[in-house]
């Protein structure tokens, strides 16, 4: 089952330490009264207000061009009775309309059944209040096809719905998009109660031998095997995939090569592997989505922006199974080689309830992550808040990064985490170390990857299990990191390891135990201001012969029973009080 946290949780109104936040940041974004443009019934930010005076230069995200005539679904034979198939009248609607010369498709109140649905140029795909877009749960209404999946070249079914090149194309309405996932996906036992898991068992498919995993059926089960045996074999034919086809779940929202694509006020729910999927597309707005997914589902992530360019998110809700919002570009060899940054990424307004990540960077990010702005996220009961993960042999550059005015409540793990050690576990399940020894240095090559000036500010966390972990390679650390005005209670303080070059300004962490501080191994942190908290038994614990340059000013220390406590291998004059 899902692990809690078992720390507890203070009120934010008791706790005059928790004031709130300020609404406005250093670059004056707006908050309230910024221009709005009516949706529907609702009134909501113009996006152009969102690339104004950003941190870093981003051209205005350009809209689709969408003519407004309208064809609905009905009208070419479509029923919504949750029965009918109705893949062959939704695709004569959209040739219709391209025909036309582009417009809406509308989808009315009612449950239409469907396979998968391509999304032409210049059509509006728009589902009204009460419609649900049912994707098929027959595997074989899913032709395979090549596509990238995880940051590599991949077989897989086709996308429930997809496009590839198009341009001004849009989702929208107040619809309910429902991908069938429960039909593809498997099911770890350990996320499950005792009777959630009899009555999974006996719903039918196969557990494997270790009885650890249910799979949907046998096929599924064996497909990783099949699938590695012809990914090894040198021009293996797409029909030789066919034998492992229901161990090939797609993303339900596959948008590849697009430009100019809007994502407005449906619901994205119960995808087969991750939900949205935006890869090598410019000018995205995404805004008003609700995306779910069950807490338990495997790959289960809401939304994947990979080697993308000039997008918004805003004022979306998360609640899904593995990373929320996730910025991806490209494994290995073959993202170094694609050479896409995500870049010009603003996410703004945004909540996530659980996830792995509410926002993360990684780990598929070889082909290099730069300027993005997060800002005025929620994030409530999400394993980790803020996270960055990548591994050796990665390589890639993830910089130039600014998070502002994030809230977050009951973080199970890291409220904020960096980890250079990603092994592909789920937060939860990594065990906690206490020490982290000095670790071998590797030679430092185009697979070595890097982190680098991101700023943070402005970051409340009432509960986690530990505030911040900055885990750097010995041979590649973190640099230029800056935490400004970080608020946390946690089980755990802020640790750094093989980090350099890291500004703690007016950070205040209650930590419940060990030090609030813990540096080791780094070199060049600066600690400017901000104070020990009450019932402080430790403020700054620094060990590793390599750490030196820890520099202490203005912080106020009359809470701490020690204010600082040194490792019996760290040099003399490693730390500076002033």
């Amino acid at each position: 089952m899902r692990r809690l946290a078992v720390i507890p949780v203070l009120l934010l109104a008791a706790n005059p330490w928790f004031a709130p936040l300020p609404r406005t940041g250093q670059y004056g974004r707006p908050t309230q009264g910024a221009a709005t443009v009516p949706i529907g019934a609702q009134t909501l930010l113009d996006p152009r207000s969102l690339t104004t005076d950003l941190p870093f230069p981003m051209a205005g995200v350009a809209l689709p061009r969408i003519p407004s005539r309208t064809v609905r679904i009905t009208d070419h034979g479509a029923r919504g009775d949750g029965i009918t198939l109705n893949t062959g009248a939704i695709a004569a609607a959209v040739a219709a309309v391209v025909k036309a010369g582009g417009g809406r498709v509308v989808i009315p109140r009612g449950v239409f059944l469907t396979g998968p649905v391509e999304l032409k140029s210049r059509v509006d795909l728009h589902l009204e209040r009460g419609a649900v877009l049912l994707f098929s749960p027959t595997f074989e209404h899913y032709p395979l096809t090549r596509t990238s999946y995880e940051g590599l070249d991949s077989v897989k079914a086709t996308s429930p719905i997809w496009a590839r090149g198009a341009e001004d194309i849009a989702i929208t309405g107040e619809g309910i998009i429902d991908g069938s996932g429960q039909a593809w996906r498997p099911v770890k036992k350990s996320k499950m109660t005792a009777g959630q898991w009899a009555t999974l068992v006996a719903s039918g498919g196969v557990v494997d031998k270790a009885g650890s995993t249910w799979w949907p059926s046998g096929q599924a089960l064996s497909g990783a095997d099949i699938v590695k045996a012809l990914n090894s074999k040198p021009g293996a034919a797409l029909q030789e995939y066919a034998a492992a086809r229901e161990f090939l779940r797609p993303v339900m929202i596959s948008l590849v090569e697009c430009t100019r694509v809007l994502l407005d006020g449906p619901t994205f729910q119960n995808s087969p592997a991750w939900n949205i999927h935006p890869l090598l597309s410019e000018d995205l707005v995404i805004r008003n989505v609700t995306v779910l997914n069950p807490w338990y589902s495997q790959n289960g992530d809401g939304l994947d922006l990979e080697s993308c360019r000039r997008v918004i998110v805003y004022n979306c809700r998360f609640d899904v199974g593995d990373d929320a919002m996730c910025i991806k570009s490209g494994r290995d060899e073959y993202g170094r080689k694609r050479g896409r940054p995500t870049e010009e990424v603003v996410l703004v307004d945004n909540v996530v309830y659980h996830g792995h990540g509410g926002f993360t960077v990684g780990s598929e990010m070889s082909g290099g992550v730069r300027n993005i702005l997060v800002e005025r996220a929620t994030f409530l009961g999400t394993d980790v808040g803020l996270r960055f993960k990548t591994t050796r042999g990665r390589g890639g550059i993830v910089e130039k990064i600014w998070i502002r005015d994030v809230q977050m409540k009951d973080i199970p793990t890291d409220a904020i985490g960096f980890n250079m050690y990603y092994g592909g576990e789920a937060p939860t399940d990594v065990a906690e170390s206490g020490e982290v020894s000095p670790r071998p240095a590797m030679p430092v090559n185009e697979g070595t990857p890097q982190f680098r000036d991101i700023v943070l500010s402005r970051i409340l966390c009432v509960g986690a299990g530990r505030a911040v972990m900055l885990e750097g390679l010995p041979e590649m650390p973190i640099r230029g990191i800056v935490l400004d005005g970080v608020r946390m209670s946690a089980t755990k303080g802020l640790a750094t390891v093989d980090a350099d070059a890291i500004t703690l300004r007016g950070v205040e962490i209650s930590a419940q135990t060990g030090p609030a501080l813990a540096v080791r191994h780094s070199r060049n942190v600066a600690i400017e201001g901000g104070a020990a908290m009450p019932g402080t038994a430790v403020y700054l614990r620094v060990d590793g012969a390599a750490s030196a340059g820890i520099r202490m000013t203005g912080v106020d220390l009359r809470n701490a029973k020690t204010p600082v406590e040194t490792g019996a291998h760290v040099p003399a004059g490693a730390v500076v009080r002033r």
